[in-house]
């Protein structure tokens, strides 16, 4: 018994070394597939939002075959042309990498590039006022594209937040209030004024500025890390292969997504169009205030309310602890103004009765959508995955649709 038991032992050993073998045999997706898949997961949430179901108008659709065969017939020469064209102080390098990102862009992205383009012109003003205020260029616009889609409620897997994707520990240091309330990383003006702060002090640090967005990613300890492994280089390109995978692509897709904004009408693609553009104003509120009684003063639904106000994570507003502001329809806020003493009130009488109660808002949204997922790591395999989040094998399977046990890494896998 005890020698059978110990030939069942090793034959689970060798299942598991071979599957794990398996999985690392497998292709490693490439720094441009990842971003890919982190980049459409941001939009597809974005897609769904209010604004863009209720609002956006079909348009002559480009077609996104013919952009990218026509990219791909077009010299580097001219790439290289159209970059220095640019106005920009951040160094546009032109290589190999960078023309994949565009490829990708155009190939891959093209009908959710058309959101970007469209609400870059709701944001983009209020991004380059704040950047060129801290004397940050103003072309770093476009790195909220490259973060979060320009999704202010997209969440990585990794918990940053927001348009600028701020992690908790960093949103604080830059004065963003995060709690079970309010999370000012989702709130778009301080997530900007936050980044500016940031990213200037990257700057001052490496005093170049793709070393600086590098850092962005993955923070200034590995930058200074990558530097000392390069034996002192100084610049990106230099440090590139010491770099973390992330970040080796994230310089490359910020340069490609400045060249796709720039030039988008060059390769056939059409923004598109929202029927009533969005008008907003903030209001200054000095009480307390529950989104339920500003819908019954002013029509506006929660569902809009959340959209214009994604900092506050329960649909309250904590006005009697310190400055805050609601943002409305611009043709609301009268009707708002007209109504506030009894919102508050209204607000006052109901917390007097129940405190709010603190739960997650079913449509915040996440960088890759509801539900939970695991991406899979060099060893892993579907029993060790299944294990760890306490579910069967078979309900993975199911879940993911999967046939076999066959796992690449870098896969993602939906756990519930």
């Amino acid at each position: 018994m005890k020698r059978q038991l110990t030939s069942l032992i090793l034959l689970i050993m060798l299942l598991a070394c071979g599957a794990a073998t398996q999985a690392q045999d497998e292709p490693q997706p490439s720094e441009v597939e990842l971003f890919t898949q982190r980049y459409t997961a941001s939009v597809d949430s974005l897609m769904r939002s209010y604004y863009l179901r209720h609002y956006r108008e079909a348009v002559a659709r480009h077609d996104r075959h013919a952009s990218i065969d026509d990219f791909d017939h077009i010299p580097d020469s001219v790439i290289i042309r159209r970059l220095t064209a640019l106005h920009t102080v951040i160094p546009m390098t032109f290589n190999q990498e960078v023309r994949s990102y565009i490829r990708m862009y155009l190939k891959y992205m093209s009908k959710r590039l058309d959101v970007m383009l469209t609400l870059g012109e709701f944001y983009h003003p209020l991004f380059e006022d704040v950047l060129s205020h801290y004397g940050v260029p103003e072309e770093l616009k476009y790195l909220t594209i490259v973060e979060s889609a320009m999704n202010p409620n997209a969440t990585s897997r990794m918990g940053a937040a927001g348009l600028w994707q701020f992690m908790y520990s960093t949103g604080k240091r830059f004065d963003l209030e995060v709690n079970s309330v309010v999370d000012n990383r989702r709130d778009v003006h301080r997530s900007t004024v936050a980044a500016a702060r940031y990213l200037a002090e990257l700057h001052d640090r490496f005093d170049d500025w793709q070393l600086a967005i590098a850092a962005y990613n993955c923070g200034s300890g590995n930058i200074s890390k990558a530097i000392a492994r390069s034996g002192g280089k100084q610049s990106f390109w230099e440090i590139y292969p010491y770099l973390p995978r992330e970040t080796r692509g994230y310089v490359p897709a910020f340069i490609a997504v400045v060249y796709v904004m720039n030039y988008y009408p060059e390769h056939g693609l059409r923004p598109e169009r929202v029927s009533s553009p969005i008008q907003v104003d903030t209001v200054g509120v000095s009480r307390d205030v529950l989104f339920p009684f500003v819908t019954e003063a002013t029509g506006v639904s929660d569902e809009e309310l959340r959209t214009l106000n994604p900092q506050y994570r329960i649909g309250y507003v904590p006005a009697t602890t310190g400055t805050y502001a609601l943002t409305l329809p611009a043709d609301k806020v009268e009707l708002f103004l007209a109504h506030e003493d009894s919102v508050y009130a209204r607000t006052a009488d109901s917390l007097s009765r129940r405190p709010v109660k603190v739960e997650a808002h079913k449509g915040s949204g996440t960088a890759s959508g509801s539900g939970k997922y695991h991406t899979v790591r060099n060893g892993e395999t579907l029993s060790k995955i299944a294990a760890k989040y306490g579910i069967s094998v078979a309900t993975l399977k199911k879940r993911n649709g999967l046939k076999s046990d066959k796992l690449r890494v870098g896969q993602r896998l939906r756990i519930r």
